[in-house]
């Protein structure tokens, strides 16, 4: 079992793992197709998401608002749709109304009087200042793709971390839902890490391409983390 004592920052992915970032595609696109006459089945849309969304983004960086629209102009493709720009840009547009899972405020407000908080993010400045309004808590830090001008799982934003926060590898838990966009990479670069396997459309694996890695914990969700901070603090008294 990790020592969590040791541990002096938390670094978060946002969307997975903060923010439902799955019921805020599908309620961005769904009624969209709908208006079209395509009835997709979620599991799809979000398939096809995962699919373009990384193809994408290992071509390079470019702002995530232009991933999206291409995201959705290519997924339109799929399904027999071609989307006007005004219809490409509803998905990006759509990210300042997705709201955080239930737990994620009051861990959050939890986490915050024992560690520095850190978002780590594949966004860009201006989505992530809408987000932001929505997570009521201060970040010590936030490290967004755009300013890295790179997306996970490169090492870019972890690198950016280790810089800022100036602290080992082994003092920060990273905190994600991705195995493939977040733990690979945090896992190579030294970081502990926390596996938030949140319940998804597609078990097991989320809105991202499958991967092989061991976190050092493993739980369903931010209050688990909550409670296994909690048991040590109480076992180490």
């Amino acid at each position: 079992m990790l020592n969590l004592e040791e541990i002096t920052h938390l670094t978060f992915d946002c969307y997975g793992t903060l923010i439902d970032w799955e019921s805020g595609i599908l309620e961005a696109m769904q009624p969209l197709f709908r208006s079209r006459g395509v009835e997709a089945p979620p599991e799809k849309i979000l398939r096809l998401y995962v699919r373009h969304e990384a193809e994408l983004e290992s071509k390079g960086w470019r702002l995530y608002r232009q991933i999206l629209r291409e995201v959705s102009a290519r997924i339109g493709a799929d399904l027999g749709v071609k989307l006007s720009e005004a219809e490409n840009n509803l998905l990006p547009d759509s990210i300042k109304s997705w709201l955080p899972f239930s737990d994620t405020i009051p861990s959050l407000r939890r986490f915050g009087k024992r560690f520095e908080l850190v978002i780590v993010s594949n966004i860009d400045d201006d989505l992530f200042a809408e987000t932001r309004k929505r997570l009521e808590v201060d970040f010590a830090q936030i490290i967004t793709a755009e300013q890295v001008s790179s997306y996970k799982p490169g090492e870019a934003h972890f690198r950016e971390a280790l810089r800022r926060l100036n602290v080992p590898p082994t003092q920060i838990l990273h905190v994600a839902q991705s195995l493939y966009h977040d733990q690979v990479p945090a896992k190579r670069l030294g970081f502990r890490t926390a596996w938030v396997n949140r319940p998804s459309k597609l078990t097991d694996v989320g809105l991202a391409l499958p991967a092989s890695v061991e976190p050092d914990i493993k739980v369903a969700d931010l209050a688990g983390l909550v409670r296994m901070l909690d048991a040590q603090k109480k076992g180490g008294a």
